[in-house]
């Protein structure tokens, strides 16, 4: 595991490969719907080989327990931002328009593509294995009460797209591979992984290019919402530090620290997404998904400090009981 200087000096890379993608995008190298493009060639193509890819693993008991472990503090961790969200969008001044936005804001963040880059900074394709884990859960939540945060009872959930999405689909093809007794073929493996690896600089240009769309009265307008500083606060800090009361359980380090990192992303563009089509406030939402990225490049480092320091309480993957 990285040491905090180390992890500082490896997030420096993804920075400047952000930066590459905001000044891309102001030279106009990357056209007006780049951001849509990137998106669409990340979730349906390097994503997807990257899941397939990090799947490809021995099945141990270990791995079993790792499984479970994910997903139990996946399900708390969701569980709390869900009461959470609900709990500050009734408490909230805002025009309806804004309330669910607000509301998802808190919930979801930027799993699958700062989550991965993150997550392989830090111990490479096992990081991706357990964020994989870890994000079951969350896949099929955005997909479902997502899009209920915005339609509420008047539009049914879109089963098809639940269950035929990408992600699901990969993370469910890779899951079923470590059952099988045979596996992927060599030059489909190596496929899976020369598109896959792609995914981590594409996330960090996508996020350039979002922060280059930003205009200067919005900005303005925006940045004066103690809301959206509240959901930030919320979805970078906050939240993700409920997640160590797993000290308590004898989780091993790597998997508390992948699930805490994760759970600090910054708010999902599927939000803007979301708000455009079901007919929220999408440059409320725009923002805010802007506002929490800009914030983590603060915060992330921040959390990732904070989990070092308390790696003394660790032994060999397993916690101190206190005395």
């Amino acid at each position: 595991m990285l040491s905090t200087n180390a992890f500082l000096q490896a997030m420096v890379p993804l920075y400047i490969i952000s930066l590459v993608g905001l000044v891309s995008r102001r030279m106009k190298i990357l056209p007006q719907h780049a951001n849509q493009v990137i998106t669409q060639l990340m979730l349906y193509i390097t994503l997807p080989a990257l899941i397939l890819f990090s799947l490809h693993a021995k099945l141990t008991v270990e791995l079993m327990a790792d499984f479970a472990w994910m997903v139990t503090m996946s399900i708390f961790i969701l569980s709390v931002s869900v009461f959470a969200g609900a709990w500050l969008r009734k408490k909230a001044a805002l025009p309806w328009k804004q309330k669910s936005v607000y509301e998802s804001l808190i919930i979801f963040g930027n799993q699958g593509f700062i989550g991965f880059a993150v997550s392989y900074m830090l111990i490479a394709e096992q990081g991706i294995i357990y964020l994989t884990l870890f994000n079951i859960c969350y896949l099929i939540l955005i997909w479902t009460y997502g899009i209920y945060l915005f339609t509420r009872n008047e539009q049914s959930v879109n089963w098809r797209g639940l269950f035929f999405n990408p992600g699901i689909l990969s993370t469910l093809i890779g899951l079923g591979m470590l059952f099988l007794p045979f596996s992927w073929p060599a030059p489909i493996l190596n496929t899976f992984e020369s598109l896959g690896k792609v995914t981590i600089p594409l996330s960090m240009i996508l996020i350039g290019s979002m922060l280059a769309d930003i205009q200067r009265e919005d900005l303005w307008k925006y940045s004066k919402n103690v809301y959206l500083w509240m959901a930030a606060g919320c979805k970078l800090l906050f939240l993700p530090l409920f997640l160590l009361i797993f000290l308590l359980f004898h989780v091993s380090y790597p998997l508390i620290i992948i699930a805490v990192m994760t759970s600090a992303m910054p708010s999902a563009s599927t939000t803007s997404v979301y708000a455009q089509k079901f007919g929220g406030d999408a440059v409320f939402a725009s923002f805010g998904v802007i506002l929490t990225t800009l914030l983590c490049t603060f915060t992330i480092p921040l959390l990732y400090s904070l989990l070092h320091w308390l790696r003394p309480f660790f032994y060999d993957g397993a916690v101190f009981i206190f005395q």
